[in-house]
Parts: C-alpha cells; structure tokens; sequence
C-alpha cells in the first residue's frame, strides 16, 4: 500500500495521457487511420510502461505485483503490434483495441480487489476495469463501424478511463497525506 501511495503520481500521469489521448481524437476526427493506430500505439505502449514501474515498485517492497505486470505487457504488446503492422485494416485495428481493453480490463479488476484488500471503500481501479471490458466488447460487436466512430468512442473511453485513473491517484494521496501525518 505504501508502494502506491508513494507513486499516486504515476496513476495521474497515467489518467492525464488518457485524457489527452482523448482530446486529441475528439479535435481532430477526420484523422487517418494509420495515424490513429500510431498514436494508440504510443499510448498503450507509455501505458503499458507505466503500469510496469508501479509493478517494480511493489516488486521491491515484497507487494503483488503480478496483475500490474500482465496489465504493462500487455499494453507494450498491443502497443507494438499496432507500430509493427501500420496497414492493418481499420477493423483488425478494432479487435486489437477490444482485445486489449477486454484483458487490461480484467487485470485491472483483479488489481482492484488486490487493492479494495488494504484500501477501504476504494472502487475507481474496478470501475475503470469494468469501462474497459465494456469497451473492448462494444468494438468486438460492433467491428465495421465507421473510422470516424471508432475515432470517437476511442476518445469517450480515454477521457473517462483517465478521469476515474486521476479519481484512483486522488485517493492513493490523500492515503499517502493522512499515512504521513500519523507518523
């Protein structure tokens, strides 16, 4: 727990880049694809990047770190494939995006629990957790939406998922403020 507290800002950078990851889509909707599967790419990848030194930082204080480092490579990997496959279809580049937001959904739930254990009442991992596999099932069933929709339901879930990330870092502070002040 002490491990969180310490890096909540780590969890609000992550919530921020989603959030501007967002704006950028909601402002320019007629962006291409190919530059659309570039910048998912950036983004899962920093996001995958960061889950993994919050993993590192459990890791070191003998925490569980395991579902971070799933949720971290798993962003790296998504991140990846998009790059390494520039011309995939618009709806190859769905699944991919459904896929990993089904799984990093799941693993941020487990996280979640992880965490409800030492932090009372605390629910913003599990919900972000939720918005994802609902998101990622909304793009498996609905594969042959436009660009300019996938473009745009892309953004909503960005903006959200880093709204209820920078709610997550808010709460890991005022943990980590009253933590401080009682020693």
């Amino acid at each position: 727990m002490e491990t969180l507290t310490d890096r909540w800002w780590a969890v609000l950078l992550r919530g921020v880049i989603a959030i501007i990851f967002g704006i950028i889509l909601f402002a320019a909707p007629g962006i291409s694809l190919a530059f659309l599967v570039i910048l998912f790419g950036a983004f899962a990848i920093v996001d995958g990047i960061f889950s993994l030194v919050s993993a590192v930082g459990r890791a070191r204080h003998h925490e569980n770190w395991g579902s971070l480092v799933l949720v971290g490579i798993t962003g790296i990997l998504a991140g990846l494939l998009s790059w390494f496959w520039p011309g995939v279809t618009a709806i190859a580049l769905v699944f991919v995006i459904g896929a990993w937001a089904i799984i990093t959904g799941i693993l941020e739930i487990v996280a979640a629990v992880q965490l409800r254990k030492a932090i009372r009442g605390e629910f913003w991992l599990g919900l972000a957790g939720a918005l994802s596999i609902l998101f990622g099932v909304l793009m498996f069933i609905n594969p042959a939406a436009g660009a300019l929709a996938v473009v745009w339901l892309i953004g909503a879930y960005a903006i959200v998922f880093g709204v209820m990330l920078i709610g997550l870092s808010l709460r890991l502070r005022s943990i980590g403020v009253r933590r401080q002040a009682t020693v």
